[in-house]
């Protein structure tokens, strides 16, 4: 099985991710919880593929040191998160308060 045949593995333990997704209004978070348990049944070759999630590599921000690249995906009908790959793990770094703040700089 090589790298991109395995399973993706979530990390849900930045502060600043949890932070942002606790205070989510109840159906948002619902839409969220529900995409993270599709995201966990996923291998990365489908994670990157699905149409619904529009895996995006995030150019205008640049990663910190030791992190390849920074992606956004869609966690909800309106929005994206940002995250990175880690071996076989999906690093979750924030929920965007809308669509269009994902690519903006800090």
């Amino acid at each position: 099985m090589g790298a991109n045949d395995s399973l993706v593995r979530i990390d849900l333990n930045n502060p600043i991710f949890q932070e942002h997704l606790f205070s989510l209004q109840k159906p948002e978070r619902n839409a969220a919880i529900d995409t993270l348990r599709k995201i966990r049944q996923l291998s990365w070759v489908q994670l990157y593929r699905d149409s619904g999630l529009k895996w995006e590599k995030i150019i205008s921000v640049k990663p910190p040191q030791g992190i390849d690249a920074i992606y956004s995906l869609r966690i909800t009908q309106s929005r994206r998160c940002t995250a990175y790959r880690d071996g076989d793990f999906l690093r979750l770094l924030t929920v965007a308060p809308d669509h269009d703040s994902t690519y903006q700089r800090k």
